[in-house]
C-alpha cells in the first residue's frame, strides 16, 4: 500500500544501490511518488526488472501528481568506480545529492561447516564493501555541497540475532548498523544524518527459500506479533521518514527496526 502523495521529498535528489528489485524497488517508487528524483543503481543481470520499474514510474507520473524522475545506471557495487559514477551521474543530472540509500545486498542460505571462501567473500564484498564505497562516495558529495543530507544503510533484524544458516550474512548486517553509527559521528559536523533501516522477514527474492517452505513460513508468521510476513512496500514508509529532514531531523546514528515486532517476541 503506497503512502499518499504528500510531496514529502519534493525537490530532493536521491541515489540508491540495488534499486530495481525488492526493498530497493519499493523505496525508489515511494521516493518518486513523494516528488524525489532518484538515480537507481542495478547489476544489469536481468533488464526486465529495470524495464518494469521504469514502467511503474511512468504509471505514477500518469496519476497527475508531482512525481520525481528516475535515472538508471548499471554497475557492480563491489567496485568503487561504480559508486563514484553513480554519484557523479546523479549530480550531473540534477545538480545535487540530498539522500543516499545503501541497499544492494546478497544472501544465500548455507550451513556454517559447508561455507566456502567464495560465498563468504561475495557476501562481504557486496554487503559490506559495496555499502562502504557507495556511502563514502555519497558522503564526499554531501560534504562538498555543504548543506547536509541523509544516508540510509539497509541493515536487518539479523544484525541483532543469529541464524544457523546465516553465519556469513548476519555479521554483514551488523556491520551496516555499526557503519551507520560511526559515520554519524564522523559526519555530524557536516549535518549529514546516518541511520540504519532494519527490516524483519520480508517477502523478497532473498527470502524465497523460506517463503516456499510452508512449515518455515508458518513458523516465521507465528513469531511476528502482527501475524504476517512483511512486504517490500512496508519498508518504503520508514525510508521516507529517515530521508525527510522535516520528519527526522534529529534522528541520527539510529537503527530503526521495521520487523512487525518479531525481534521482541522471545516466547
Amino acid at each position: 500500500m503506497a503512502l499518499p502523495a504528500w510531496n514529502l521529498l519534493k525537490g530532493k535528489t536521491a541515489a540508491i544501490t540495488g534499486g530495481t528489485t525488492g526493498i530497493g524497488r519499493a523505496i525508489v517508487l515511494e521516493f518518486v511518488r513523494q516528488g524525489c528524483n532518484v538515480a537507481v543503481n542495478h547489476l544489469a543481470l536481468d533488464d526486465s526488472h529495470t524495464h518494469s520499474l521504469l514502467e511503474e514510474v511512468k504509471a505514477i507520473e500518469k496519476q497527475g501528481i508531482n512525481a520525481g524522475k528516475v535515472l538508471e545506471l548499471a554497475g557492480d557495487i563491489t567496485s568503487p568506480e561504480t559508486s563514484s559514477k553513480l554519484i557523479s551521474e546523479t549530480v550531473s543530472q540534477w545538480g545535487k545529492l540530498d539522500i543516499f540509500v545503501a541497499n544492494a545486498g546478497v544472501f544465500k542460505q548455507a550451513e556454517f561447516l559447508k561455507i566456502e571462501p567464495a560465498l563468504l567473500n561475495h557476501s562481504v564484498d557486496v554487503n559490506i564493501k559495496g555499502a562502504f564505497y557507495s556511502c563514502q562516495a555519497a558522503a564526499r558529495q554531501m560534504v562538498k555541497q555543504g548543506h547536509g543530507g541523509s544516508i540510509i544503510g539497509i541493515s536487518s533484524v539479523s544484525a541483532l540475532v543469529g541464524g544457523g544458516l546465516q553465519t556469513h550474512y548476519t555479521p554483514t548486517k551488523a556491520a551496516i548498523l555499526s557503519m551507520m553509527q560511526s559515520m554519524a559521528i564522523s559526519l555530524g559536523k557536516d549535518q549529514i544524518r546516518c541511520n540504519a533501516l532494519m527490516p524483519g522477514t520480508i517477502n523478497t527474492q532473498l527470502a524465497d527459500h523460506d517463503m516456499k517452505n510452508p512449515t518455515k513460513k508458518a513458523a516465521l508468521e507465528a513469531r511476528i506479533p502482527l501475524g504476517r510476513i512483511g512486504s517490500p512496500e512496508d519498508m518504503a514508509g520508514p525510508a521516507v521518514f529517515l530521508a525527510c529532514e522535516e520528519m527526522s531531523r534529529y534522528v541520527n546514528a539510529s537503527g530503526l527496526l521495521a520487523d512487525g515486532g518479531m525481534f521482541s517476541n522471545l516466547q
